[in-house]
């Protein structure tokens, strides 16, 4: 008995085929979205000089620099993001990409600025944004040039700006201005004019 060859199946019939090609053009558009995620830039605030905590936020601080952030974009100030009224809520140093949590209202800052005579020498690695001490040595009962033991008056405070004066001891007034809080003011006024003698004093020196 004469046998019939069974017809074969025509290969763009095959389910299995199909479903493979469609697998291959998904897995061939994820691998572009991922390409093409990666290559995306987006304008970002970068801070061209050390910006100490409560400092009022304007533009001539920033460059605008264009960084491949992917899906942390959002946590970074763009240049649209900056407004009048708002201040650093922390230290931001030269270089660093401005977050949104480093930046806040003035209404809601707790911080100030005051201007100080260290009567030692501050080091040369002070500069801005550095964290210091402010010490005094209150002057005795007695009166006279006498001063009492020397204590912490603010036991932390970041130094906004540093005027040093020419000359060649170690002991040459040097004027700080700090950042403190509103409610270390009081006490650092009253230090100031009952006569202490002020000394800034970077944290770790004496360690």
């Amino acid at each position: 008995m004469h046998k019939f060859a069974r017809p074969r199946r025509a290969v763009w019939g095959d389910a299995r085929f199909l479903i493979g090609i469609v697998l291959v053009l998904l897995s061939t558009g994820g691998v572009w979205a991922v390409v093409s995620s990666a290559g995306a830039t987006t304008p970002v605030l970068q801070a061209n000089r050390t910006i100490v905590r409560g400092e009022a936020l304007v533009s001539g601080d920033f460059r605008i620099v264009e960084v491949g952030l992917g899906a942390i974009t959002d946590r970074y100030l763009a240049p649209q993001d900056l407004h009048p009224g708002q201040v650093a809520s922390r230290t931001v140093a030269e270089g660093e990409l401005m977050s949104g949590d480093a930046a806040e209202d003035a209404d809601t800052n707790r911080t100030t600025t005051i201007v100080v005579e260290s009567s030692t020498g501050v080091p040369a690695e002070v500069a801005a944004g550095s964290i210091v001490e402010l010490w005094h040595a209150p002057p005795l009962d007695g009166g006279g040039a006498t001063q009492d033991v020397p204590r912490i008056l603010v036991p932390e405070a970041i130094v906004a700006s540093v005027t040093r004066t020419d000359g060649m001891l170690a002991t040459d007034d040097t004027t700080v201005e700090i950042v403190i809080d509103r409610t270390e003011v009081a006490e650092a006024l009253a230090a100031i004019t009952g006569g202490s003698v002020l000394s800034v004093v970077p944290i770790g020196a004496g360690s």
